[in-house]
This record gives structure tokens, sequence and C-alpha cells, in this order.
């Protein structure tokens, strides 16, 4: 049995997440390319491991009882990395519970936000012709990115000065406003002052970049 972490994801915004924290956390493992326009989440190995059948999930082989385990869930994920590391969390009580709220802020708001505007804005758009969906989601959208560039005012990152697990949350998402969906011009995104700076900064760290692409299917 390999001793590297196993990653089944795709190079969506929510598998970007983990990929990003293996690179940056310097961990050896193997990628394995998770089609979910194929029904590659559906198989009976993958639900194995996560019955959900979403991605990403990993499963290490060094688990916190020395025994293998199988994370699915991305925040979760990053939270069991993090801990496993010691990295991209702080140990500071207040720091690291700031951190965690942006975290959950992005599995429970930005993500499926965001993701719902993509959704009606690009890939629904031909099939729901009523404006409602798309103008409940943008204007969603933009409160959250409000709500994001408010939070950065003063402050490097998202939970202060240092680089951590809920940057790596939640940058992908914004991110992928843009090259996922070409809703920037849409969304006005060029409005949010921080937002940009911030994005800007993350995505110029190589092992960030680098993580932004593993499982993508044009690599598989």
């Amino acid at each position: 049995m390999s001793e590297k972490i196993q990653l089944y994801s795709l190079a969506t915004p929510n598998g970007q997440k983990v990929s990003i924290a293996l690179e940056e956390m310097g961990l050896e493992y193997t990628p394995h390319t998770i089609n979910i326009l194929t029904g590659d989440q559906f198989t009976e190995e993958f639900i194995k491991l996560n019955p959900n059948s979403k991605i990403p999930t990993i499963s290490d082989p060094a688990g916190p009882d020395g025994k293998p385990i199988a994370v699915m869930e991305s925040g979760a994920i990053l939270l069991y990395l993090a801990e496993k590391t010691g990295q991209f969390l702080s140990t500071d009580a207040r720091t690291r519970m700031e951190t965690l709220q942006w975290l959950f802020f992005q599995m429970g708001g930005a993500g499926p936000m965001f993701g719902q505007f993509g959704h009606f804005y690009k890939f629904a758009a031909e099939k729901c012709d009523h404006p409602y969906p798309v103008e409940r989601y943008k204007n969603e959208t933009r409160r959250l990115l409000k709500v994001i560039d408010t939070r950065l005012k003063g402050r490097e990152f998202i939970a202060g000065e240092s680089y951590s697990i809920a940057d790596m949350a939640i940058a992908p998402w914004v991110r992928c406003l843009d090259t996922g969906y070409g809703a920037y011009e849409f969304l006005n995104v060029a409005e949010f002052n921080e937002v940009n700076r911030w994005t800007k900064s993350i995505f110029s760290r190589p092992k960030t970049i680098t993580g932004l692409d593993v499982c993508s299917l044009n690599q598989s």
C-alpha cells in the first residue's frame, strides 16, 4: 500500500482547495482524476471512500491513530491537513477561530451561492430563460463579495497577516467567477478593490498555481 496520501478530485474550485493545500503544505500525494461529467463519482470504489459521491476526497494511510482514514468534504479535508501538518491554521485561539469561521463561511455561503449563480448564468442559460434566478444569485454573489472585500480591509489575508486554509477555500471560488463562469464584468468584480488585491497576491504563489491544475481533465 502506498504511503502517500491519495487524492481523488477534479480541478473545480472545491477540488482546487485541497490540491492547493497539499502543494503548499509540501505533502506527498498521488492524484486521481474523478471525472464527474462521466459519473466516476458513482462507482462502487469511490462510494466506499465518499458515500456522498462528491469530490474531493482523500485517503491517508497514516491517519491520526496511525491507521488509514478517508476524509470527505473539502472543508473537513483542509482542517484535517492543517492539523496533520501544523500549517496554515494558527495555534492562537482567536486567530484559529477566525480562520475556521471564514472556512465555514465559504462552505455554507460563498461556495453554494457562487455555484448557483454559475449554474443559472452559464450552464442553464438555455434551459431557464426567466430572469429571476440569475438576478437572485447575482445579488447574493455580489453581497458576499462585498463581505469578503470588507473583511480584507486592513488585512493581508482573510484571517490576518498569514495565508491560511480560509484563503485556500475562498480564493478558488472567487477566481471561478472569471475562469469558470466568465462573469467578472457582469458582476462588476473590478469594484471590489480588496478582493482583487488579495486574489492577485494569492495567485502569484507558485505552489498555489501548481495546485490549480491538479486533476485537470486536460491532464488526465
